[in-house]
Order: C-alpha cells, then structure tokens, then sequence
C-alpha cells in the first residue's frame, strides 16, 4: 500500500480532525483515509464486482448451475500484452 505524508496542516484542521476521528470510533489515520477515499470516488458508481454479484444473486442460480462456471472457466494464465 501507499503513504501520504501531509505537512503544514494548521492546528484548527488537526484538532476538527482529531474531533472528527473520535465521533466516528476511527482513529485520525482512519477518519483521513474514509475522507480521502470518499472525496475521490465518484458519487453513484458502480464497481463491476459489486454488479457482477448482484447479477448472480438475481438470477438465483443453484449450487450446480453456478458449478458449471468453473468448468468452462479459461484456467491457462493471462499473457502479458505486447506492444510490438
């Protein structure tokens, strides 16, 4: 994973944070990574794993039926690309 340092934050911002952080049970390194994450991701997206599974679950699929995935599934590892 990733590290961010952020220098010269004013001691207003510390201390909102520091409250902030506790209202929420996270400590300040948590609440700054859920603040992060929330102000970079956009509003109403969709991940395609989240689809994918809700998908399945519509579908209702049975225990063999879903088995029939693993059968049919491409196992051979992915090759790299190449741009030549």
């Amino acid at each position: 994973m990733a590290m961010l340092t952020v220098r010269n934050i004013t001691d207003e911002v510390h201390r909102a944070l520091r409250v902030r952080a506790a209202k929420h049970g996270h400590s300040m390194e948590a609440e700054v990574r859920e603040i992060l994450e929330s102000a970079v991701s956009p509003a109403g997206r969709v991940k395609l794993g989240s689809l994918l599974a809700d998908m399945g679950r519509q579908a209702r699929l049975t225990d063999q039926e879903f088995a029939v995935f693993s059968q049919v599934r491409d196992k051979s590892p992915a090759r790299p690309l190449s741009f030549e």
